[in-house]
């Protein structure tokens, strides 16, 4: 959509976007349910994201609203009720709602407590009727299906702006660009860095080799500005032993490991995409 440039803004705000919409056809008495299913998972996905406190908004019907009032107001009943099995805070926005059906939006906020919506479940009585879809119903008559519009993310490109301030660019392990930064201590055990990195590669990390001629403390300092989760340590006594010296963002030195007990460690963790 051609924004004017004045609207334009960083990631949030864009003229060309991708959204993971989808769509699902249902009966009227199946719409509790969906909209159920669909409410949990984007409580998932922004756990996962640690998205923690989403607002919501149920929008109803709009005065110049198309479709069936007693669908309307069955469909709007069936939202709410999901809405107040919830644990979350939502308001509801009279005649907010698109001409072809009510809505949930889900909204936060950016590190400027600016609010954006992000997920959205809309149901739509037009469409299906523009397009005579039809079922057999359970009393063996034709009937019309609801459609229910989903996106999970939204925008990709808005998500991805409001996440990378709401995390600071301090992703967690599963979702870093850089995973792992390999430091050696020494041009003595280049060799062994280089196959460490390698093989760390080689078994799925994302991970770097920093071999400037710096002090090691100036590495450390300079991965930790960079917000990589993992720092590998490697002397002469790692070198020798095929073991690791161990150092996590926030969570300062851990130890020497063996490689295979680290790589096994993070792989569960990246497994359960855990914070």
């Amino acid at each position: 959509r051609f924004e004017k440039a004045g609207v334009l803004s960083g990631l949030t705000r864009v003229r060309s976007m991708a959204q993971d919409d989808a769509h699902i056809f249902c009966t009227p008495e199946q719409i509790g349910d969906e909209i159920t299913d669909l409410f949990e998972m984007v409580q998932k996905v922004y756990k996962t994201f640690s998205f923690e406190n989403l607002s919501i908004t149920l929008s109803t019907r709009p005065i110049k609203a198309l479709g069936d009032i007693k669908l309307w107001d069955k469909a709007e009943s069936s939202l709410k009720a999901v809405l107040d099995k919830s644990s979350f805070y939502f308001t509801i926005d009279k005649g907010k709602g698109a001409f072809y059906g009510p809505k949930i939006d889900f909204h936060v906020k950016d590190a400027l407590q600016r609010s954006h919506q992000l997920a959205t479940i809309q149901l739509d009585f037009v469409l299906p009727e523009r397009f005579k879809l039809k079922y057999i119903a359970e009393d063996g008559n034709e009937a019309r299906p609801v459609m229910i519009h989903r996106a999970i993310l939204g925008s990709l490109e808005r998500f991805f702006g409001v996440y990378l301030e709401h995390c600071g660019g301090d992703f967690p392990l599963w979702l870093a660009p850089v995973q792992i930064v390999v430091l050696p201590i020494s041009e003595k055990v280049q060799t062994y860095a280089e196959k460490l990195t390698k093989n760390l590669k080689a078994s799925g990390f994302r991970t770097q080799l920093d071999d400037k001629a710096d002090k090691i403390g100036a590495k450390i300092r300079q991965a930790e500005l960079s917000k990589i989760n993992i720092m590998l340590i490697v002397g002469e006594k790692e070198a020798e032993a095929e073991t690791v010296s161990v150092r996590r963002r926030h969570k300062g030195d851990l130890g020497v490991m063996d490689v295979s007990e680290l790589t096994g460690l993070l792989n569960e963790e990246i497994k359960q995409r855990s914070s």
